[in-house]
């Protein structure tokens, strides 16, 4: 039997800026964007060639922005990866 990792929530402070962050400058492909009223929102992205996606949004987690930790995002060549001169990479993910 396989076990796949397929999603990861990560809490945001702003939705619109992470989904900027993520799609625009980074790269990733912009998998769903669904509101359903105020309470709710959910920004799914996937990184190229990755079978695992995240999602940021609005009351899809109670944890505090910003408390994921240890994440990696691995790439085999970090100078070919697709971060535009817009986007300083830091090592850190929104």
């Amino acid at each position: 039997m396989d076990w796949k990792l397929e999603l990861v929530l990560i809490p945001v402070s702003d939705v619109d800026r992470a989904k900027t962050f993520y799609c625009d400058q980074v790269g990733f492909t912009l998998d769903v964007d669904h509101q359903a009223g105020d309470e709710f929102r959910v920004v799914q992205m996937t990184p190229p060639g990755s079978a695992c996606s995240i999602s940021v949004g609005t009351g899809i987690t109670d944890a505090e922005p910003g408390s994921v930790k240890g994440l990696h995002l691995v790439v085999f060549d970090s100078s070919a990866a697709p971060v535009t001169a817009g986007a300083r990479w830091t090592g850190t993910m929104c």
